[in-house]
Formats: structure tokens, sequence, C-alpha cells
């Protein structure tokens, strides 16, 4: 058995109408989103004021005023030193551990003036002019010595710190939810990466408290995903027992992570994160090409994602970036050509350009390349065969390309047949398989869990606690089942039934119900419980000829099929039974003058991994055999 980490989620139990209002966050560095746990049941990601879905982590000042979302992340064009983006992954680091090149393009990070190395951003902003004085009970002016106050506002500069600057945020996202509700939020779950350290969760923490928002639970991003995956709407045409692989680009990161999905617990079996690849990676490379498109068709030079910021156009570049968002969005959900249109880009000069989907593809395929390459690596480094994963699940605006999706399946050598979201058709809407929304209902759903538990679930609440104890599970390390030996000379010595896969978390019950064949001479039976490692055979074999006449000179290569199979490690047990109530096949069937009954076998192990396996022929009172071994 091994030791593990529990990570995912089950539907809430109870009743929708009994939930409080409730949300789900997904607070990335780029974009955040807002779910909501409904009276109908459901998850669903809701719009803020703006009516967006996606909304940009973004805070801007301008004079008196102050943006947030969308309207801060446009002031990048003509307020970028007043404008703070990328602020989450600063939360609870010091100001020695940030590159200064991170401040390049947005409002500066200096160290605090009078917080030890603390991070913080400096914006100049419009101080207000003071109310007028009050008047005296005689209706004169008071103090007439007083100063005359300013009538017009005043230059000024604020420092503000990270928490600050997420607290503002949080509070805008939950002022948007308790809109939406109409009615106070009770309490939220928010995703954190998983490179999170404990200094930056607490800060995170300290953040939403100042906003005003109770977090009932910070949730990795992976075990997000998992809460919507696991759910009967996702997964009631997907088997109980899979491997997942979730797929999660951001903007300036990629994250993979191979889950053991079983009877709806997730079980973490490898994850990687990398910074090298991400949104952002792919949006250079679209603006570099429309920069070059602009360049031919106006003759006017536009230097754009330059590593010297003094030769760059940064406001034709933030002009780009901003409009390249919308080209990415429609290339996702159309086939056609997308467009980029974007006033007085330089000089004057309006630019309107277009790509199509292949293009795109190509232009961008070196991404492709490396996420795929990043997804072969973490398979390689969990010695998981690709065709062994049954599920791909993305996560993040970038992952909505059906060109990326392509290039996995194609590159990464997963089975034809494997299950994507563009598979099943969800990519769209903001619902089921959306990726850039999946993580805000995960956590809604989960917060909905949490809020179901009542008083008598007191220990089980505890392992929604950050590094609670009771997270580190035991797992099977070998998958376990009965093999029925009915002398076919098969490979496995008769017929296998399976009843436990590997990486099932423990405690665990299975039960499962099949036909066995009986002997002629005899009702009674045998079966052997062992333990198996179940893995991928390949097979060569050469192509079938197209024209049996025409003759190649040179031999045909062989192809590599693949197929499941299981290779046994360890006889645990065998008993024998005699069946009460055997029938006999009728005349005319595939299966006349054969003896069969039917039985049901349940398996528990316990956590200290005690096995138990009980054959019942169905239709008679009582196990007619019993399997037990002793915890190793």
């Amino acid at each position: 058995m091994a030791s593990s980490t529990l990570n995912g989620s089950a539907e809430p139990a109870a009743e929708a109408s009994n939930i409080p209002a409730l949300v789900g966050i997904n607070f990335g560095n780029s974009f955040a989103s807002i779910a909501v746990f409904t009276k109908e049941g459901l998850a669903e990601c809701i719009a803020n004021e703006d009516g967006e879905r996606q909304i940009a982590c973004a805070l801007s000042f301008f004079g008196e005023e102050m943006y947030i979302g969308s309207p801060a992340k446009a002031q990048l064009v003509k307020n970028a030193k007043n404008t703070i983006v990328g602020f989450r992954n600063l939360l609870g680091k010091k100001f020695s551990e940030i590159p200064q090149s991170q401040s390049n393009t947005s409002a500066p990070i200096i160290q605090h003036p009078e917080l030890q190395d603390e991070p913080a951003y400096k914006v100049e902003i419009l101080q207000p002019a003071p109310a007028p004085l009050p008047k005296s009970a005689t209706g004169t002016p008071a103090a007439s010595s007083a100063p005359t106050p300013r009538s017009e506002p005043i230059p000024a500069e604020r420092i503000l710190t990270v928490s600050e600057v997420t607290t503002i945020f949080l509070k805008s996202l939950l002022q948007s939810a308790e809109d939406f509700l109409g009615k106070k939020v009770q309490g939220a779950v928010i995703t954190v990466p998983s490179t999170f350290t404990d200094a930056q969760k607490d800060a995170l923490e300290k953040a939403a408290a100042d906003a005003g928002l109770l977090v009932l639970q910070l949730l990795d991003e992976s075990a997000a995903a998992a809460a919507v995956t696991t759910t009967e709407a996702w997964g009631s045409t997907l088997a109980s027992d899979r491997t997942q692989l979730v797929v999660d680009v951001g903007a300036s990161s990629l994250s993979l992570s191979l889950l053991a999905i079983r009877e709806g617990l997730a079980h973490i079996l490898a994850s990687s994160s990398s910074t090298s690849t991400g949104g952002d990676t792919i949006d250079s490379k679209l603006i570099t090409f429309f920069a070059n498109e602009f360049t031919k068709k106006t003759k006017t030079p536009l230097t754009v994602c330059s590593a010297n910021p003094s030769t760059a156009d940064g406001r034709a570049e933030a002009k780009l970036r901003l409009a390249v968002e919308h080209t990415k969005r429609t290339i996702s959900a159309s086939s056609g050509a997308a467009t980029c249109s974007v006033e007085s880009l330089k000089e004057g000069l309006d630019f309107t350009g277009s790509i199509n989907r292949l293009r795109f593809d190509m232009l961008v395929r070196p991404i492709y390349d490396s996420i795929a390459r990043t997804v072969v690596e973490l398979l390689e480094s969990a010695k998981v065969d690709p065709h062994q994963v049954d599920e791909i699940v993305y996560v993040g605006g970038t992952t909505c390309l059906p060109g990326l999706d392509e290039h996995i399946g194609l590159t990464g050598g997963f089975s034809e047949d494997i299950v994507t979201p563009f598979s099943m058709g969800t990519v769209i809407g903001g619902g089921m398989g959306d990726p850039t929304t999946v993580l805000a209902r995960g956590c809604a759903l989960q917060a909905a869990l949490i809020a179901s538990l009542t008083g008598e679930d007191e220990d089980l609440r505890k392992a929604f606690l950050r590094n609670s104890e009771l997270l580190n599970v035991k797992t099977t390390s070998k998958s376990l089942g009965l093999v029925f030996p009915d002398h076919s000379g098969n490979e496995n010595g008769g017929t296998w039934i399976p009843l436990l896969p590997s990486e099932t978390t423990l405690p665990a019950r299975r039960s499962v119900t099949f036909d066995i064949s009986l002997s002629e001479e005899s009702k009674r039976f045998a079966f052997e419980l062992w333990e198996v490692t179940e893995g991928i055979q390949v097979e060569k074999i050469k192509p079938e000829k197209v024209d049996d006449e025409e003759e190649e000179e040179e031999e045909e290569e062989e192809i590599e099929v693949k197929h499941k199979m299981i290779v046994k490690e360890a006889l645990l047990g065998a008993a024998e039974a005699e069946a009460a109530l055997g029938l006999k096949g009728m005349a005319k069937s595939k299966d006349a003058g054969k003896w069969s009954t039917t039985v049901n076998a349940t398996i528990i192990v316990e956590a200290s991994g005690a096995v138990e396996v009980s054959v019942k022929e169905i239709g008679k009172d009582g196990a007619v055999a019993t399997i037990k071994v002793s915890a190793p």
C-alpha cells in the first residue's frame, strides 16, 4: 500500500434549497471567475457588472477614479504606470524575492517605505478636495483664521501593499456575487496553485478576511477540477474508475496533474509545473505576427516583444495585446478567420489584420510542442502509458484552442477513443467542459459540500482544513481481482473478474455481480484472489496490402498496436464452494447444455491493508465462500 494525499470532492448531500449563499472563486494571476451554487443544485459561473465571466485581475488609478477588471486592463495603453496586474503570485513574498523585471510594463513594484522587505505598488492619484468648512450657528464660516481650503484635487502618491491590492480586488468579486444573489455571501472556496507556499496561503486568507470574505477552504486547482469532473452530470457516460490528465495552461505557467478517479474520489498520481510556457507566449507570437503585417501594409516599422524596452513601441504593443485576446477567442469558437483591429496603432494609422486557424496553429506550433513534451515527460515520470489515460480535462482560456487538443492527442500517444471536452462537445457557453469556468464551478461545488455537513460530521469537516492529517491517506498499490479457473488455457488461467483497481483510497468496499461456469460433473467451483499489475502490451503488425499484385521493393514498416493487459503479481488466497442454484443453458442458445450460476463478490480492504472477499450465490442467503488476508 502507498501513502498519499486525497484530493477531490463529491456532490453536495444536502438539498440545494438548504444551502446558504456561497461562492466559488477561481483566483488566477491574470483572470478570475466567480461561480455560485444555484437553487437548482447546479454550479454556475456568473458575470460581473461588465457582463464578463472572465474578470481581469487588474486595478488602475486615473485621477480620482479607480478601475477594476477589464476597464483597468485597458488602462495599460495610456496609463500603465498606474495600472497594477499580476499581483496574485506576489502574495506572501518578500521584496527581495521578486524579480525587478516584473514591474516593467505596469505600476512599479517598490520596497515599502515603512515595512521591512515588503513589496508595494506606487501609483499617482488625485487627492479629492476637502469638504467646505462648516458654518457656525450664526451662519458665518467657522474659524475665520483657518486657511482657505483648496477647491481642486491635487496630485498625490499612494502606496499599496500586495495584500491591500488583493483585498480591493476580492471585495469587488464579493460585491458582484452579492449583487447576483441578492443577499450577503456567507462563505467562499478559493483556488490556489499547487506551487503556493504556506506563507502565500496565509497572505491570501488574510486579504480575503480583510475583504469581508469567510474562506471555507483554499482548494488546490487540480482538486477544483476533480470536484466538477466527479459529478454525475459530468461523468454519467464515463467509467467511475478512470485515469484523468488535467492540463492547466495559465497566462504565464503550465500545470499538469495526473489523477486516479475512483468512484468519485480523486488521488494525485503525479504533477508538474512550469513557468516557461503559457498563454502570454501565444499572445507574443500573435502580436509579432500582426506587427509584421502592419509594417508590410503601412511601411511603418513597429517593434514589439523586444528584449530592449527602449526600442519597443510600448503603447502599440499594449493595444495589440488587448486586441489579440478577442482574436484568440474567435479562433477558439470558429473554424474561419479571426480579425485583429486596432485604431491608431502607430502614428495615427489604423490596422486590421486577419489569421485563419491553420495559419494560427502553424504559428504557435512550437508552444503546442512544448506543452505536449511536458505531458509526455509527466507520464514517463509516473510510469504511465498514454493508453492508460482515459480522459483529458482542460483548464484555462488557452486550452479552449482546438488545435492544442488535436496536437496533444496526436503527439502524446493517447488512444483514439480518449475523452476530452472537445470530443464531448462541451467547450462552450461557460458550462460543463468550458475550461474558463471549470475551476470556479468546482469551488462552488466544494463550498456547497462543506456547507451541507451537519454538526454530526464535525470530524469530517476537519478534512477540509489546511494540512489536515485526514488528507494523509493510503491507497492500493496494485489491482485486486478474482480468477475463476475454467480450464480454457488462456493466459490468466481462467475468467478474470476485477474488483478493486490500483490507487483506490482506503478503506474501500466494492461489490460486483457476474455469471460463472460450472462443470457438468459437479456444481462445485473454485476461485483465486490475485494482486495484479495493469499495463500495456505492444503488438507489431504489418499493414494489409492495398493491391496484392503490386510488389514493393522496400519492406513495409510494422504498425504498433497497444492493448491493455494484466500481469499476475501475487496469489493472496483461494477458496471453493458448491453452487445450489445452477442453471443449464436452454436448447438452441450459445450456452446450450452448459451449467452456470450468478454470484456476487464483495471485497473490503481496511486502511491497515487487511483484505476480505466474500462470494455469495444470488438467490441464496449467506456467503458460500470467503477469503481473508491479514494486513501486511
